[in-house]
Parts: C-alpha cells; structure tokens; sequence
C-alpha cells in the first residue's frame, strides 16, 4: 500500500488543533466557541421553564433537552441557502440536530433538571469537516458551563450530567485509517464514521458508512482505536475549557 499524506501535514492519529471559547453568547445560560482546525461552531444553551406539550399531555416527569443545527450562508466557500426560506429544515439539518440532542439526553438525569427544557443551538461559522461531531464536543461544554451557572444561582438542586463526553470523525482514505477528517479528506472518504463517547468509554452513538468498497470487523477496530484517543483529548481540552 503505496503512503498517504495528510493535506494539512497530520499524522494519521492527530487530531486538528483544538480550542473552546467559553462565553461566546453572553446572553445564553451557557456558550462556547469550538473550532477544531478550521471548522468553527457556536454552541449555546438557553433553558426554558417549561416542557414540550407531549411531556405534559403524556404526564412525563422531568426534563428535556433538545438542539437545534444551521450551517450559516457563509460557512462553506459556496454560499448555503437559509432554510428558513424554503420553509422547512433539510434531511441532513434534522438528522444532525437529532443526534446531537440524543447525544446529550445520554449523560444527563432528565429527572434532575425538573419541569425545564434545555436547547442547545448550534450554528456553524466556518465549515471544513466535522461540523457535527465538533457540534456535539461544543454542546456538551456548554451544558457543562448552563448546568454550573444552575447550580450556583439555585435553580437546579443537584447535577444532573453523569459524565462528560465528546465526539470525533474517523475514516479511511486511500486504505488508511484516520483520525479527525478535514474536508478534502471527507468527501474522499472510503469509509466514513462518527463516533460519540463518554468519558468512561461507553459508546453513545456510531455512524459508519462505506462509501466504495465494504469495510472488516479490523478495519472498524481500528477507527474506534483511533476515535477513542481523539476523544480522550477531547475531553481534556473541555475539562480545560
């Protein structure tokens, strides 16, 4: 197998330089900036005193999280059109803004949150790979950041996150695993995969297509080695953060 070099100059499992900006929003209970390589995205999290009407109409106790995505028009170099304008939000965004919230509901108590809601708004300012994966990385930090300043003001009487936990993109280009896709690499992806997990290493979610050719049991062990180290460093970026 002839070698394969990175377009930004990464080892195969390096993930991209990595920084959180808490407090991006000052207006949302919590905020953070995360941009891993060249992919930025606003994370925000807005808690609302009250719950959906199906958890009241059904009687379900506790809470509810749920997160809502938008790739802004200038994110990427071909400029998107506003889904508000065609009147409904695309395949991708639903599927996106569902995993993130999924993701999320995961690791927290929904009964400790009591009688709220708790929306995670994710809007992505500069697109290069991995929007959805940094979404889910920034979005938990910024929970971390709301259900802090929660705490501290009262309104909540006990943590309800049980653990934290991050996101990363693998695949395989060219017949070689790697760690952290940047778009060139992406959309030259043989195999495409997306992990989310916690930080005791429990999986939350795995997202993994073949793009050509069917990918092995190994090969799929070898993704998960390579997204568990870049979630490891994940989690200590959002610890520092």
């Amino acid at each position: 197998m002839k070698s394969y070099s990175r377009p930004d100059g990464r080892r195969a499992d390096q993930i991209r330089p990595v920084r959180l900006e808490p407090g991006i929003a000052p207006a949302a209970t919590g905020s953070v900036l995360v941009c891993m390589g060249h992919t930025q995205v606003i994370c925000a999290v807005t808690v609302e005193e009250s719950v959906p009407r199906w958890m009241k109409e059904q009687k379900v106790r506790g809470g509810w999280i749920t997160a809502e995505y938008s790739m802004l028009p200038y994110a990427a170099t071909q400029r998107n059109k506003r889904e508000s304008t065609s009147g409904k939000v695309g395949g991708r965004t639903q599927e996106i803004q569902r995993l993130i919230g999924r993701s999320l509901r995961a690791i927290v108590d929904l009964d400790l949150l009591g009688s709220r809601t708790l929306w995670l708004d994710c809007d992505v300012l500069q697109a290069d790979g991995g929007t959805r994966t940094a979404s889910i990385t920034g979005a938990y930090a910024a929970l971390r950041l709301a259900v802090d300043r929660c705490l501290k003001e009262g309104r909540l009487e006990a943590d309800p996150i049980r653990e934290p936990l991050a996101a990363v993109s693998v695949g395989v280009v060219e017949g070689h695993p790697l760690l952290d896709l940047c778009y060139i690499e992406d959309v030259a992806a043989e195999v495409d995969m997306n992990i989310v997990m916690t930080a005791s290493g429990k999986m939350v979610e795995i997202q993994g297509t073949a793009e050509s050719q069917p990918f092995s049991v190994p090969a799929m062990n070898r993704m998960l080695t390579l997204a568990k180290k870049g979630i490891r460093e994940l989690l200590q970026v959002q610890q520092k953060a």
